[in-house]
């Protein structure tokens, strides 16, 4: 049986949808399995061990779909599958030619629109999404699956720099930056966590960075009274290996936080406008500091309120979870 796979982006949601990948290999070990990704995720795709091959949507344009269509049609490919749910994507997955197109049904579409492009769907059910793209299966005949991701060694030179200038002490990733602005805990506050991190929990900190985050870094040592030090700059490899090697992870809702939770690091997660029972942590060990119950802008990219929710978020509330997931001990 040839599939295809189809989950273009974002980081998180690849991540999310690793372990419904992993389902169908475990059902079908002798199937071809791709995976369809834009260009700038394709690193994640790649570490992800249970696929053949990875298929890249080079450009966003009428060219770079033209070639890519090329590509999936020549496969021909037997099932293809959507975990997306937005137009684009099952278009994408109907040009492949594909024998059978299956998604989400329309009550769990991201766009209704995609659905007259599936041949059948099936209900995302589950409160998390990796619950829900594994439900998404049952439209293959897999019901259930473990969550397990299966990525691929890293060798990261980001890290082996870290760890000389760290001359191998502990260290704590936080990670202060997200796409959507109101997911983006005060720089000042990440700043005064990492003193805590330091002089109680006797971690340095070391304070993650992506294309465009650099000033936000720097604002977060600079509250940090120096204790705190700048990653080296990292690819999505390097950042895998950096959350396996840290003792514990911070972050917002974002794709580091998702792949520190993927490769069993600790963490500490700070939400807001996105629910941390639908996108956060699933293991009982991590602990998620949520205010999306008081929210008002849910799954906004921006507040539109003058109260924002994250703004009512303590440093001493962060720093007792750290202490708390430290205590735990043992990866989730």
């Amino acid at each position: 049986m040839n599939v295809l796979i189809v989950r273009l982006g974002a980081l998180g949601d690849i991540v999310h949808a690793v372990p419904a990948v992993a389902a169908i290999r475990d059902a079908y070990p002798d199937a071809r399995i791709d995976w369809l990704v834009e260009q700038r995720h394709r690193s994640m795709v790649d570490h992800v061990t249970v696929i053949d091959r990875t298929i890249v949507l080079e450009r966003a344009s009428l060219g770079g779909w033209v070639a890519v269509m090329r590509t999936l049609r020549a496969a021909a490919y037997d099932v293809a599958v959507d975990f997306q749910g937005l137009l684009k994507s099952a278009v994408l997955a109907r040009a492949s030619g594909a024998a059978r197109v299956v998604g989400f049904s329309i009550w769990h579409l991201r766009e209704k629109s995609a659905r007259p492009f599936y041949s059948s769907a099936a209900p995302g059910e589950g409160r998390h999404v990796i619950h829900k793209n594994l439900a998404l299966l049952r439209a293959l005949g897999i019901q259930g699956g473990e969550i397990r991701f299966p990525l691929a060694p890293v060798i990261s030179p980001a890290l082996a720099e870290l760890t000389r200038r760290l001359d191998g002490r502990p260290f704590a990733l936080v990670n202060p930056g997200a796409a959507w602005p109101n997911k983006r805990w005060p720089a000042q506050c990440f700043g005064e966590l990492c003193a805590f991190l330091r002089e109680a929990a006797g971690l340095v900190p070391v304070v993650a960075w992506g294309p465009g985050e650099e000033t936000v870094a720097d604002a977060v040592i600079a509250s940090s009274a120096n204790t705190a030090v700048l990653a080296p700059r990292t690819t999505v490899p390097d950042l895998v290996a950096m959350c396996r090697a840290a003792t514990v992870v911070v972050s917002g809702d974002t794709g580091p936080l998702h792949i520190a939770t993927a490769v069993g690091a600790p963490t500490v997660s700070l939400f807001g406008p996105t629910d941390p029972a639908r996108n956060g942590p699933w293991t009982d060990a991590d602990i998620s500091v949520s205010r999306f119950d008081g929210c008002e802008c849910h799954y906004e990219r921006r507040c539109h309120t003058s109260r924002w929710c994250l703004g009512d978020l303590t440093v001493a509330e962060v720093s007792a979870a750290v202490q708390q997931r430290l205590a735990g001990g043992i990866r989730g």
